[in-house]
């Protein structure tokens, strides 16, 4: 059984990425003697002409065309290996609790501008409700979390603000009925402020469900069975803002704060809070609560 040689393909990369042996020599740290020998064995190796040297600058042949595709491959399998187990090493870690419904857009672009930052700590992102985080935050589970509420606690740092709407299932009518069937979890942090607006502008309500699933309230909403709340924006594809028309009450802009700031035990922490601030103050400008 023949094998290849990882090192006569990166070579191979190389020099058609730069186009020329020097190039791919300078970039591989090698001699252009090497580089050369080292095509050389491959093309033996192989019985074939990978590159055709007879123009002023070397391009590919056919066979060459076809073997770059399977060498990029192999070495980046090669590279993410080793990155994996030896060189990327885990040298730190950040703990961020972030509740579910604003976890998408901004978390992940900023994952990925803290990895390119520090490739070497991992962020150990955690979702869940508001009350539950600032719990565990309390008792030290947590470098930084952010939350959903009306107003701010002690320590933290308002970062944006995002009104809360009426959502419903597409075309649904579930808001039109009366006693209004709402759908909650049990401990969400916007059941209460919702059933003090309807109680303020007395409309009977009653609860569709007693859940402590967010997907269970999410399905239940979505087949018009109940109305809930949500952060604008941050609404499921299959669910949509109610145009009510003032049937149902105007519900409170919330806070989106950040607890931990203030205390970081390390620089990328703070590396991190910063990109979190960047980013929800990249977000559109908030609108007036309806």
């Amino acid at each position: 059984m023949r094998n290849l040689d990882l090192t006569t393909l990166r070579s191979f990369v190389a020099v058609a990425d730069y186009g020329g042996v020097t190039k791919a020599a300078g970039f591989l740290h090698l001699t252009q003697s090497a580089v050369s020998m080292q095509l050389k064995r491959l093309e033996e190796l192989l019985g074939l002409d990978l590159l055709d040297r007879s123009g002023r600058s070397i391009a590919l042949t056919p066979a060459g065309e076809q073997l770059l595709g399977y060498a990029r491959r192999m070495v980046s399998l090669n590279d993410e290996v080793m990155a994996r187990l030896t060189d990327q090493a885990f040298e730190g870690e950040v703990l961020l609790g972030v509740p579910h419904d604003i976890v998408y857009p901004v978390i992940p672009r900023v994952m990925q501008r803290f990895n390119a930052v520090y490739p070497r700590v991992n962020v150990n992102l955690v979702t869940s409700n508001t009350r539950q985080l600032k719990a565990d935050f309390a008792q030290g589970a947590f470098d930084l979390i952010l939350t959903t509420e009306t107003g701010m606690g002690e320590g933290g740092e308002t970062i944006h603000r995002m009104p809360l709407r009426w959502v419903g299932a597409r075309n649904g009518s579930a808001w039109r009925q009366r006693p209004l069937r709402i759908g909650f979890c049990r401990h969400c942090i916007f059941r209460t402020v919702s059933i003090a607006a309807l109680e303020d502008e007395g409309i009977v309500w009653e609860a569709a469900l007693d859940s402590d699933s967010d997907r269970t309230v999410e399905a239940t909403v979505s087949a018009d069975l109940a109305v809930g709340v949500l952060l604008e924006g941050t609404q499921p594809e299959h669910q949509e803002v109610i145009d009510h028309g003032g049937t149902l009450p105007p519900l409170p802009v919330q806070d989106i704060n950040m607890y931990g700031a203030e205390r970081v035990r390390a620089e990328y922490v703070a590396t991190l809070a910063g990109l979190i601030r960047q980013g929800f103050d990249a977000l559109r400008p908030m609108r007036a609560a309806g």
